[in-house]
């Protein structure tokens, strides 16, 4: 049986280990067993945030048109149902961005909406 021989592989691996942790503090970023450990955690963390993003985000949104909604005498708990009975299909995004960016807009919708 031929002898395998897989220093270019091992290598290759190496190196892109080492290449994915440029950047990192301390011997993580030129040791590769610390590097690797480093890199799994990163991971872990990006992929645990991008779930909290999305829920970080909501909450913001709500906040924001939640402040607009009770400058104009409405709480945000009545303000949804309203809306949706009113089949008036904006997302919290967007009426977030509408409060932000557009006041006036935002205003005349709160007052449809009352009525």
């Amino acid at each position: 049986m031929a002898r395998v021989k897989r220093g270019t592989i091992a290598k290759k691996r190496r190196r892109n280990v080492l290449k994915k942790a440029k950047g990192f503090r301390w011997g993580r970023n030129k040791k590769y067993r610390l590097a690797k450990d480093a890199l799994r955690h990163a991971w872990e963390y990006s992929y645990r945030d991008r779930k909290g993003k999305k829920r970080s985000f909501r909450k913001l949104w709500e906040t924001k048109i939640s402040g607009g909604v009770r400058e104009q005498g409405l709480s945000y708990s009545r303000f949804l149902p309203l809306l949706k009975k009113q089949n008036i299909v904006l997302d919290r995004k967007i009426l977030a961005k509408l409060r932000e960016k557009h006041p006036a807009t935002f205003k005349k919708l709160i007052e449809q909406v009352k009525q």
